[in-house]
């Protein structure tokens, strides 16, 4: 249940945690359908690669919320991470689709209020050198992002702003 974690389980059905058994079976019988390795049988490799992948995963899904202990479980595990929080999160930026101004060295990215969220670049580089000690005293998993949470300059939203840890900072972006 390592990858249920990473991933809302609800969201790869296209459902609802508050949805009943019911509403999840019939979400799963329609993506079932539609990405079933039979009926994208004459459509190209990659096509019928991918959505071999997307039947697996919402077979995987299905599996886990179908079954009242397991679901009940994750709703759990689900809370307890929402519960963890430091902050009330909006959504998850990646840092290369944030736009960089050499200028004023930061990171800067549209809040939906008008305001901006902006991170400097000594803000990456202080987590990025912080996450690369705690990395060599643990084992850390291949893939593994790192991030700050940064608030709007001018509503009470706040965003995830993320990247990988093997990737170096993006300063492609110019305004």
């Amino acid at each position: 249940m390592c990858e249920a974690e990473k991933k809302d389980l609800y969201a790869v059905l296209g459902a609802s945690p508050s949805d009943s058994v019911q509403q999840l079976r019939h979400r799963y019988q329609q993506l079932a359908l539609q990405y079933h390795p039979d009926r994208l049988r004459g459509e190209c490799p990659t096509e019928a690669e991918s959505g071999l992948e997307k039947f697996l995963e919402v077979d995987a899904v299905w599996r886990i919320l179908s079954d009242q202990n397991s679901r009940r479980q994750y709703d759990l595990q689900r809370r307890a991470q929402e519960l963890k929080q430091d902050w009330p999160v909006d959504s998850t930026v990646y840092l290369e689709d944030m736009t960089w101004d050499k200028d004023e060295g930061v990171y800067s990215y549209c809040c939906r209020c008008g305001g901006g969220f902006s991170v400097s670049e000594e803000e990456v580089e202080e987590e990025t050198q912080r996450r690369q000690h705690d990395d060599e005293e643990e084992e850390t998993v291949e893939g593994q992002h790192r991030g700050v949470v940064v608030c709007c300059d001018t509503c009470s939203l706040s965003v995830y702003v993320t990247w990988s840890r093997h990737q170096q900072t993006p300063t492609l972006k110019c305004l």
